[in-house]
Formats: structure tokens, C-alpha cells, sequence
């Protein structure tokens, strides 16, 4: 499984790129308002930090005008991924732009009904908003299963899962179970994945025996 973190913050994702773990970016307008940054230089830096895909997303509403917005952000660099609606102007969109050789990556998705589209419209990723479905009572992750097994019944279907609105750890995990390619998820999601309580526990006990030897390996 891939992880992508859901952010435009450039000091947020250089430090997790430093760990290892992170395989991509998204963005959205709302997190490259809440960056402060132009939204075109923003995106050319976080895709001089990470070298996997970066999820960059048109503002139109209309196919032709985010064809053109779409071919703008694939022109800031070969790992801009561009990040479309799951309506009918963005899969035709998806499309077009898939069609060039472009990275697509459809939001924005609640039905398997809809990753179905996005798959025959040649997106690279799919992006089922679980934690959305959640907050309505809904079955997020009973979603992202359907979409997996449905795609596994399609090896011609190349559109990857990328599991979005991550509220935490377990959301992770089932998502992984369920054999999700991607998840994306928010800096400190992220980080509460490296924790647990008996880790901590663990290695206060052992570096506290250690320091009655009185030893060092350096």
C-alpha cells in the first residue's frame, strides 16, 4: 500500500518525505488556501520535494475549461497527477487528459456506481471519500470493498483505489485488508500510525536497564 499525505503545507511534507513513508501528495483548493501559497508555485515546489505522484485540482466546472486547466497543472512537472470531479464534465475531462498520457486522479467519489466511470474513463486513481460517508452515518469503508472487489473482476481497469478522507489508523488498516492501492491522509493521521502506548512503554523500560550499565556503543 502507498501512502499519500493530504496536504499543501512544503515544511509539513519535506519532514515526512525525510521518514520514508510518504509515496505522494494531494492537494485541494481548500488546502492550498489554508497554505497561503499561489496555488501554481505551490504545487511546483511540493513536486521538487516528493517524486511521486502530486495531486494538483482544476477549479473549473466545464470539461473544456478543465481540459485546459488540466493540461497547465500537467505542464508544471511529470508527476502532477491532475485531480478532476466525479461528475460528467470531469470524466470527460479524465478522458481527454488520460488520453495524452496524463496522471487523473477522480474525486470526490461516494458510490461504486461512480469508480466504475472513473475506471472506463482511464483515470490513474479513484478517490472513495470514506470519512465523509462516515460523518452520514454511511458504510465509507463498505465502499472502498466494493470498488476492490469490482475492479479485481476487471484486469483491464488500471485505476488504482486511492482510499481519501482518512480519519485515523483503523481507516488505514481495513483499507489495506481490503486491498486498497493508496491511501491519503493528513500529516498527523500519518504520524499516530508510528504510535502506540506499549512502544513507548517498552523502550523507556529498555533504555533505562541500559543506562545502569553504564555503557555506549559509540
Amino acid at each position: 500500500m502507498k501512502f499519500f499525505i493530504d496536504t499543501a503545507d512544503l515544511d509539513e511534507i519535506t519532514a515526512l518525505t525525510e521518514t520514508g513513508m510518504v509515496d505522494g501528495v494531494t492537494t485541494n483548493p481548500s488546502l492550498i488556501a489554508k497554505a497561503g501559497r499561489p496555488f501554481l508555485d505551490a504545487i511546483a515546489e511540493i513536486c521538487h520535494v516528493v517524486t511521486g505522484p502530486v495531486s494538483a485540482e482544476v477549479t473549473a466546472t466545464d470539461a473544456p475549461t478543465m481540459i485546459k486547466e488540466g493540461r497547465k497543472l500537467a505542464a508544471i512537472a511529470d508527476n502532477v497527477a491532475v485531480k478532476v470531479p466525479l461528475t460528467e464534465g470531469g470524466l470527460m475531462a479524465c478522458k481527454a487528459l488520460s488520453d495524452e498520457g496524463t496522471m487523473v486522479n477522480v474525486t470526490l467519489c461516494f458510490s461504486a456506481a461512480q469508480a466504475i466511470l472513473a475506471a472506463k474513463a482511464g483515470a490513474t486513481f479513484v478517490s472513495p471519500f470514506v470519512g465523509r460517508l462516515d460523518d452520514l452515518g454511511q458504510d465509507g469503508l463498505g465502499l472502498v470493498e466494493d470498488i476492490c472487489d469490482i475492479y479485481a473482476n476487471y484486469p483491464n481497469f488500471k485505476t488504482a483505489v486511492l482510499v481519501a478522507s482518512v480519519r485515523g489508523p483503523q481507516h488505514v488498516v481495513d483499507a489495506a485488508k481490503m486491498g486498497a492501492d493508496v491511501v491519503t491522509l493528513p500529516p498527523n493521521a500519518l504520524r499516530q500510525l508510528f504510535q502506540h502506548p506499549l512502544t513507548d512503554k517498552g523502550l523507556q523500560s529498555f533504555l533505562s536497564d541500559w543506562a545502569t550499565t553504564g555503557q555506549s556503543i559509540l
